[in-house]
C-alpha cells in the first residue's frame, strides 16, 4: 500500500550473489500478498527471474517467500509491520528478529545477506504521531543487533517515508526552499544523521498520481515525464515534472541540515490502473515509459544531475484483498494482473526498449464457471441491491464503481461481476452462486468487451505449504535449490 500512515511496516533488504548499490542503481520492485488467491511463491519467483528483476521489496518476513527467491541472486528487501516498533524497543527482542528473519538466511545457497547495502524500516512519522517516539530507537537497536551478528558493515538500516515529512513554505512553494516538517524537524535531523554515520540512505515514497488525486487543480501534465505548460519556475530551473520537484525538495531539505549528498532510494513509485478516472493502463503505460526511459538515460534531477536513482516499482502484482479507505484503485496498483499476466509493454530492462514482460508460468485457474444474474430478474430490486452490497463487501467490486473500468455497463452488468468477484472469491462453492435465487451458474465466459469477469486462479495457501525449515536444510546440502511448494 503506497499510504505508508495507513499501513506501517519494517523493512529488511538482503542481497545475493550481485546486490548493487545506491551508487550502481537497479530497478526494483515491491511484492505485495494481500490478495485472496495467492500465486505460489515460486511462481512469483520464476517471474522476477524472466523479466531481469534483480531487486524485490516483500512487506513481512515470510518464511515461504523467502525461501523462493534462495539462490536467486535477487536482492530482498523484508518487512515488519509497524506495531513491532514498540517491541523492538527492547534490544533482546530486536536481536531476536534478526536472527530469525536475517542471519537465518544467511548461507550458501540461501538468500545471502552479506552483500545487502540496505535494512528499512517503514515507519511513517504522519501515523497520527503513534510511532514517532518508537521509531527511532527501533531504529538504532535493530542496526546494533546487525552489527553483533556481524552483518553491519553489509546490511544497513533505514526508514523509507512519505513526501509529507518535508515541504518548502506557502510562501515561497519551489523545491529549493524545501524543508522537513516543523513538527518532525528535530526527529528526523538524528534520523539522517543516524543514516549518515551509519552509511545508509534515504529512503522516501514519491506517488505523483495521489498528487492528481489529492488535488482537483493539479495539472495533469505536470504528474508525467513530457512536459507541461506551466512549470515551476525556481531561479534558473524550470521544473516540468512533479517527480523532479518532489525529489529536489527532499534534496534541498536534507542539504539544509548538513547532509545534502545523503544517498536518495525512493522505495515506491507507480500508477495504478483501474478504480478510479485517471487510474487506467493508458494513463499507467505513459507514466512508467516517461519515468524509465528517464532511468534508462541516467538522466537524474536538476539538484542532482547525471543521477543513477536506485527505484523500487509499485507494485508486482493487483491485490484484492486490500484495504480501500484510500480509494479504490488501492488494490490496481501491479504491473501485473493477479494471475501474473503484464498489463502493458515497458522497459524493465531500462535499456530505452519497450517490451512486453513475461507472463507467470504454469499458473492454475479455477473450473471455467462464472456466477451471473438470474435472467428471470427484470429490475434492480432492493432484494438485488442487498445481496450486491453483501458481495462486495467480501469481495473485489471497485472495477464497477465510479471512474472504473467496468462502470460503463447497465444495472445488470454490474450486478452480474458483484455476483461473480463473490463466487470466484469463495472459490466456486456451490451456494456462493445463490444469493437467494438471484445467481445461476454458466460455463459460458459473460466477460464483456469493456469488462473482463474474473476467473480465479487455484490459490496458493501458506498453511498447507509449511516448508520454512525443509528448504533451508535442502538448499544447504544441495546448493541452489529450485522451490516446489
Amino acid at each position: 500500500m503506497p499510504f505508508c500512515w495507513l499501513l506501517a511496516c519494517l523493512l529488511v533488504a538482503a542481497a545475493a550473489d550481485f546486490s548493487v548499490s545506491p551508487a550502481d542503481a537497479a530497478l526494483g520492485i515491491n511484492w505485495g500478498t494481500i490478495a485472496s488467491h495467492r500465486l505460489p511463491p515460486n511462481t512469483i519467483r520464476q517471474l522476477l527471474l524472466d523479466n531481469g528483476i534483480k531487486k524485490v521489496k516483500i512487506f513481512d518476513a515470510d518464511g515461504h517467500s523467502l525461501g523462493a527467491l534462495a539462490g536467486t541472486g535477487i536482492e530482498v528487501m523484508i518487512a515488519i509491520p509497524n506495531e513491532m516498533l514498540a517491541a523492538m524497543n527492547d534490544y533482546e527482542n530486536a536481536k531476536t528478529w534478526v536472527k530469525q528473519n536475517v542471519t537465518y538466511y544467511n548461507f550458501q545457497g540461501g538468500v545471502n545477506i552479506k552483500q545487502a547495502p540496505i535494512f528499512k524500516i517503514c515507519s511513517p512519522l504522519s501515523y497520527n504521531g503513534s510511532f514517532t517516539n518508537v521509531t527511532f530507537p527501533a531504529l538504532k537497536n535493530i542496526q546494533a543487533a546487525l552489527d553483533d551478528a556481524g552483518i553491519g558493515d553489509a546490511v544497513k538500516v533505514t526508514i523509507p517515508l512519505n513526501a509529507d515529512v518535508y515541504d518548502s513554505p506557502v510562501d515561497n512553494p519551489v523545491p529549493s526552499a524545501g524543508k522537513f516538517r516543523p513538527d518532525v524537524a528535530h526527529l528526523m535531523s538524528q534520523i539522517v544523521s543516524f543514516f549518515s554515520k551509519n552509511g545508509s540512505p534515504f529512503t522516501v515514497n514519491i506517488y505523483p498520481f495521489l498528487s492528481l488525486y489529492g488535488n482537483p487543480n493539479f495539472p495533469i501534465d505536470y504528474a508525467f515525464f513530457d512536459g507541461t505548460a506551466t512549470p515551476v519556475l525556481d531561479g534558473g530551473i524550470a521544473y516540468t515534472n512533479v517527480f523532479d520537484a518532489n525529489f529536489d525538495t527532499l534534496v534541498a531539505a536534507l542539504d539544509r541540515i548538513g547532509f545534502g549528498d545523503l544517498p536518495i532510494v525512493v522505495g515506491e513509485i507507480g500508477w495504478p490502473t483501474d478504480g478510479e478516472a485517471n487510474a487506467n493502463v493508458t494513463l499507467a503505460e505513459k507514466f512508467y515509459s516517461g519515468l524509465l526511459k528517464r532511468l534508462a538515460a541516467k538522466q537524474g534531477t536538476p539538484r542532482r544531475p547525471n543521477a543513477d536513482i536506485d527505484v523500487y516499482l509499485f507494485s508486482l502484482l493487483d491485490e484484492d484483498a486490500k484495504s480501500i479507505a484510500p480509494g479504490n484503485f488501492e488494490r490496481h496498483w501491479g504491473l501485473f494482473t493477479y494471475d501474473g499476466r503484464p498489463k502493458f509493454p515497458l522497459d524493465l530492462a531500462c535499456d530505452g526498449q519497450n517490451r512486453w514482460p513475461a507472463s507467470a508460468k504454469d499458473v492454475l485457474y479455477l473450473p471455467a464457471k462464472w456466477c451471473t444474474l438470474n435472467p428471470s430478474q427484470s429490475n434492480a430490486s432492493s432484494k438485488l441491491s442487498d445481496n450486491v452490497d453483501f458481495a462486495c463487501n467480501s469481495a473485489d467490486c471497485t472495477a464497477i464503481g465510479d471512474g472504473g473500468s467496468c462502470s460503463a455497463m447497465d444495472w445488470r452488468g454490474k450486478a452480474s461481476y458483484a455476483l461473480n468477484a463473490y463466487f470466484q472469491t469463495q472459490n466456486q462453492q456451490l451456494e456462493s452462486c445463490n444469493f437467494q435465487g438471484l445467481g445461476e451458474l454458466t460455463e459460458q465466459n459473460i466477460s464483456q468487451a469493456i469488462c473482463n469477469f474474473t476467473l480465479q486462479i487455484v490459490g496458493w495457501s501458506s498453511a498447507a505449504n509449511s516448508l520454512r525449515h525443509n528448504w533451508r536444510m535442502l538448499a544447504a546440502v544441495g546448493g541452489i535449490l529450485v522451490l516446489m511448494f
